[in-house]
């Protein structure tokens, strides 16, 4: 009852994924299922657009079988450790169509 009342006033819902986890990916995060409610306020419009091109390129790889989401968080993950900061992975991935160009 506690968590429903509180459930409608939060502005970032973070979900697990048990599969992910059983691959030992960590963190194990559902990239699709968690967001904020307000991502524009986080972002430039620019940086906006290439944050949803990035979640489309990891929902891509989430639909492509059962190890597709670990397969795609791991890629996230590795391409992450390469850069310095968001704004150089975000360029990274407004130059190409997937990360792994």
């Amino acid at each position: 009852v506690i968590f429903e009342e509180f459930k409608g006033t939060g502005n970032m819902e973070l979900r697990l994924d048990r599969r992910i986890a059983e691959r030992r990916v960590y963190p194990a995060i559902d990239v699709n299922a968690s967001s904020t409610r307000h991502e524009e306020l986080l972002f430039e419009r620019k940086q906006l657009n290439q944050v949803w091109k990035l979640r489309r390129v990891l929902n891509g790889l989430a639909n492509d079988g059962d190890s597709g989401a670990a397969a795609g968080l791991e890629l996230l993950i590795d391409r992450l450790k390469t850069f310095n900061d968001n704004d150089e992975f975000l360029a990274e991935v407004a130059k190409g169509p997937s990360m792994g160009s």
